[in-house]
């Protein structure tokens, strides 16, 4: 389970977090890399040691580090971890960390599933799903950048639903329950659309985060998000727990 912030700590926390995952995606600290003890940490953040131990914990969570009792704690190799976690809803982590939200839809449209994606998710070859593009603001910043297939079989509520005013990551996230997931982190560098969207260089070092939810009937969504670089929000979720 997900927990909600608890205070002071937990922002700091956070903001450890942050700036943590910051050097691993923009590779200042690389896969395999032993990164500093946490006494140190502390004191380069000016933090109590716990603090730093909760901050190290939710990137272990996430599968971007790899603690180890008298071994230390390393950046994770090809980090992918299982989704054993809870989905939340971005408008409430912006709200969450003081900050007004808002959101809107790019592009959507119905379309045939690439066979790539088909193929690792179950479905037939050219099925048809909502494909739709959507970025996410803080106090009317760019927050995160989603590229979303949904798969109306297996969410047939979807049916008369406008996602061009609903949020499809709040909507899924009420009316769509998954039974497994796969979730994968990696870094890229942002091309021209997530650039532009984004507000960000081209070329500059994302924060990528990929995921498929299923249910009973089938895959429900598969998306990909790309993060604002250096943008923080004051939640104990950290950037990743988006639907």
């Amino acid at each position: 389970m997900i927990d909600k912030p608890a205070g002071p700590a937990s922002t700091k926390a956070q903001h450890i977090a942050s700036e943590v995952r910051r050097r691993i995606v923009e590779h200042e600290w690389r896969q395999g890399d032993r990164i500093p003890d946490e006494a140190d940490l502390a004191i380069e953040f000016d933090a109590a040691r716990a603090t730093v131990n909760k901050a190290l914990q939710l990137l272990a969570d996430e599968g971007l580090l790899d603690r180890r009792r008298r071994a230390g704690t390393r950046v994770a190799v090809d980090p992918v971890r299982k989704a054993t976690f809870t989905i939340s809803i971005v408008r409430e982590q912006v709200e969450q960390a003081g900050m007004a939200y808002s959101h809107r839809v790019v592009a959507q449209r119905l379309s045939p599933v690439p066979d790539a994606l088909a193929e690792r998710t179950g479905l037939s070859k050219g099925e048809v799903l909502v494909h739709m593009r959507a970025v996410h603001y803080a106090d009317g910043q760019p927050f995160q950048l989603e590229d979303r297939w949904i798969n109306p079989r297996a969410a047939p509520s979807l049916a008369g639903v406008d996602l061009w005013q609903l949020n499809a990551n709040e909507w899924l996230v009420r009316n769509a329950p998954y039974l497994r997931a796969e979730l994968a982190f990696s870094a890229e560098n942002a091309n021209w659309r997530d650039a532009r969207l984004l507000q960000a260089q081209p070329g500059q070092a994302l924060l990528i985060l990929s995921r498929i939810t299923w249910n009973d009937l089938g895959p429900i969504t598969i998306v990909r998000v790309a993060f604002q670089p250096g943008h923080h929000v004051a939640n104990e979720n950290g950037l990743t727990r988006s639907y």
